[in-house]
């Protein structure tokens, strides 16, 4: 490892673990189930919009 990279993956664990305290566990558990709707919604729309794609094509 060069010295830039040991100096940034430094800082970038000392601002995580500088912020962790600030994080309540209601902040993680909202944070948690409106990744997890949004990947679920976005799953969703890529499947109807690819049905919708391929019925378009055998027409």
């Amino acid at each position: 490892m060069q010295s830039n990279d040991v100096t940034f993956l430094g800082t970038i664990g000392g601002t995580f673990i500088s912020i962790l305290p600030a994080l309540s566990s209601q902040d993680i558990y909202r944070t948690v189930s409106l990744a997890a709707i949004g990947a679920a919604v976005s799953f969703l729309v890529s499947l109807v919009l690819k049905i919708i794609i391929e019925r378009s094509r055998k027409k």
